[in-house]
């Protein structure tokens, strides 16, 4: 169990720097009143609640199962990011995304 505590924590860790978060910044998300919550989180010194893991997930825009130490593929919507490119037309983004099913019945098909 002490083990899963310390994947959690340094996960919760790793997600809080590349988020540029502080562990301040991350105890207020939770409604702690200091930094030392996070970590003793952190450093598997302090037991995380199911709820507070769930708030993490959302805050960090990852699965929980991240913070379990599984592997997690990241997806990107390629039609919210065709939306995001402004220089490409209606019709251009249409036509990639007609592409990009393509490719996937093909995939499919091919396994």
């Amino acid at each position: 169990m002490q083990n899963q505590a310390k994947t959690i924590g340094s996960r919760i860790k790793a997600a809080r720097e590349e988020a540029g978060m502080s562990q301040m910044d991350l105890a207020k998300i939770l409604g702690f009143e200091s930094a030392t919550a996070i970590s003793l989180i952190e450093s598997a010194e302090r037991k995380i609640t199911v709820e507070n893991l769930d708030k993490i997930a959302t805050a960090f825009n990852r699965h929980v199962r991240f913070f379990l130490g599984e592997e997690e593929k990241r997806t990107v919507d390629i039609a919210v990011a065709l939306r995001a490119d402004k220089d490409l037309s209606k019709p251009d983004r249409d036509a990639i995304l007609r592409f990009v099913e393509l490719a996937k019945q093909r995939n499919k098909n091919d396994a």
